[in-house]
């Protein structure tokens, strides 16, 4: 490593060309002087990775598939599985940023972990699914784990040093999605581009999705819940449409400290990378006067029970949670492509969970037999719905 990289932190970015990777991109842009890209990694050969390959000139490109063009500019192209783990163990990266969507993120941040590498945890199904493996593998490998989402962020700032026995309960926040008023009935005729018009956030499809679900509010309970050692019984959900408050910690004198600022996760992600420091960065203010006012509500279960579930997959542990996310996918994949109504989501999931049967400790292999089992058994549901 020459003189000047050896000054700046090196990065891997799992899933460089997503919504969350390409804002990573954005944050290290602004700090070149800081960081440095060292790997990145993608599902295809898309021509906007060409295009980070080319311009970040990264020591590891890793992609899943094996064939197709040729990447130009990097160190070493890495393809199929393997190629998440090499961009993730690369001796030169010090903190790597999770932001793939699915459950191959596993392995490749065990791996960084068991290494002692920063992780800069931004996908759900880490520790929604192998979050009693991670939390304890990190804490025995002294292994910082910093949470990029926007909750997850808020909680951590909010906790600052505090210890466990001084906190009451957590309150994530969720904006309630773009069918936060409308009835069970009302909901059953929505499409998908309804639901992908996010009131607040942009993010990708199934995110988006999720989030009109109550189900991404439901796998961030769980994720809390191994972030933070707080039982499900401290963990409650708010809904907040206007998105300011990110989330809120009560002490158990009563006060309770929120961590506030406009939808924009380049700064999660920001404060993820330079913790502890805190860096100045451009871009628009909260303004609360202009605002004037924030609204919270309880969430209404009946018509969001995808929430419920999520809690009851968390204290069921074991690969209930893995059940849980896998069915999820292919459920709503499935609204995606017009195959089932939004209101299905949540029912299939609720039946694939019904029928599942856990058996022996949790592994990695059983997360896959579990997530595997999960998909075939949702795509039997599916199938069986009938067609209007």
């Amino acid at each position: 490593m020459d003189g000047e990289n050896a000054n700046r932190i090196g990065v891997a970015i799992l899933g460089s060309t997503g919504s969350v990777g390409r804002q990573v991109l954005d944050v290290i842009d602004a700090l070149p002087d800081r960081f440095r890209v060292v790997a990145l990694a993608a599902r295809g050969r898309s021509p906007l990775f060409q295009q980070q390959v080319s311009r970040y000139r990264p020591e590891v490109a890793a992609v899943a598939d094996q064939e197709g063009p040729d990447l130009i500019g990097a160190g070493a192209l890495v393809t199929s599985t393997e190629g998440l783990v090499a961009a993730a163990t690369h001796p030169e990266v010090d903190i790597v940023v999770v932001a793939t969507s699915g459950h191959d993120a596993i392995s490749p941040t065990i791996r960084a972990i068991e290494l002692g590498k920063t992780i800069a945890l931004a996908n759900k199904e880490t520790l929604v699914c192998a979050g009693e493996i991670i939390m304890p593998l990190a804490a025995a490998s002294k292994t910082v784990i910093r949470p990029v989402d926007s909750e997850h962020s808020a909680i951590w700032q909010a906790i600052g040093t505090s210890s466990p026995d001084e906190i009451s309960r957590l309150l994530l926040t969720a904006s309630g999605g773009p069918f936060r008023t409308m009835s069970m009935a009302e909901m059953a005729g929505v499409t998908a581009r309804q639901a992908l018009a996010h009131p607040t956030w942009s993010m990708g499809g199934k995110i988006t999705v999720d989030s009109a679900t109550l189900m991404n509010k439901g796998l961030e309970v769980i994720e809390a819940h191994w972030l933070f050692g707080m039982p499900y019984d401290k963990i409650d959900v708010v809904v907040h449409p206007d998105s300011v408050v990110h989330s809120i910690v009560e002490f158990v004198d009563g006060s309770q400290i929120a961590q506030l600022g406009l939808p924009d996760m380049r700064v999660p992600i920001q404060y993820a990378l330079t913790y502890p420091e805190r860096l100045p960065r451009q871009g628009k203010r909260l303004d609360l006067a202009t605002i004037g006012a924030l609204r919270f509500e309880q969430p209404d279960e009946d018509r969001f029970p995808a929430l419920r579930l999520a809690r009851q997959a968390g204290l069921a542990g074991g690969t209930y949670p893995t059940v849980l996310s896998a069915a999820d996918d292919e459920a709503v994949a499935a609204f995606l492509e017009d195959v089932i109504a939004f209101t299905d989501v949540a029912g299939i999931v609720s039946d694939v969970l019904d029928r599942h049967t856990p058996s022996g400790p949790l592994t990695l292999d059983a997360i896959c037999a579990a997530d595997q089992w999960a998909r075939g058994t949702a795509r039997d549901i599916i199938d069986s719905l009938p067609r209007s």
